[in-house]
């Protein structure tokens, strides 16, 4: 009987409890109403703009700025620079779409490609500028637009910031495409900035991670042009 009364007592005091806090809730809310639902209203207000935003103007964007996309890179594809830059008149140029389309990924992309064909193009101080515009983080296509920076700056005879950037092109050790490509770029711009013990890792690195590559077959000769032979 005793343990059954405290057990009874123990429920009504748990019960007062949660009657004093639903008052005191109660009464919180009545003295700061106002500002509790102006607080309310904007929360509403700043989820449904932020749905509107997203849903009715940036969605449609992405799509717009991807479909005209795809126009400028098919003539990317088949290497007509002007018409893939400035348009053909009906659909709008890579320059265009960076602009028009500006915080979308099409708009991000274009900057790769316009940065591509001013490096194919001769333009080099363009070339550069546009690759660094280009945001490539976590993907793939970074790797290939330090390498194009890297090709850039040697054509400007900017040796130093081409090792920079073929370095940091051949990072993606799982690319046995690219990777020994730009090792290789950067062992022959070592060599050209007198620098023959890091052009040797470079080289070395195609030897040992890459052998099958079409640059791992020949490196043996640029080994041993340098004095390192198996």
């Amino acid at each position: 009987m005793a343990n059954k009364a405290r057990t009874q007592a123990g429920m009504q005091t748990a019960a007062r409890k949660e009657v004093n806090v639903f008052d005191k809730l109660a009464i919180f809310y009545e003295k700061n109403k106002k500002n509790i639902n102006t607080v309310s209203t904007v929360i509403v207000l700043i989820a449904a703009i932020g749905f509107a935003y997203f849903k009715l103007y940036k969605a449609p964007r992405e799509e717009k700025g991807a479909t005209a996309l795809s126009y400028a890179q098919r003539y990317f594809q088949v290497d007509s620079l002007n018409l893939a830059l400035n348009g053909d008149g009906q659909h709008m140029g890579l320059l265009k779409i960076e602009s028009k389309y500006s915080g979308t990924k099409a708009s991000n992309l274009a900057h790769y490609y316009t940065g591509i064909c001013y490096l194919k193009g001769g333009d080099f101080n363009n070339a550069i500028k546009q690759l660094k515009d280009f945001d490539g983080k976590g993907t793939m296509l970074q790797y290939a637009a330090w390498g194009a920076l890297g090709d850039a700056y040697m054509e400007n005879n900017n040796i130093n910031k081409g090792i920079e950037y073929y370095n940091k092109a051949a990072e993606n050790k799982n690319d046995a495409i690219l990777t020994p490509v730009y090792l290789f770029r950067e062992g022959l711009a070592y060599e050209m900035n007198n620098q023959p013990e890091n052009a040797i890792k470079a080289y070395k690195r195609i030897r040992d991670e890459y052998p099958q590559s079409f640059e791992g077959r020949d490196i043996d000769k640029y080994l041993a042009h340098l004095g390192e032979l198996n």
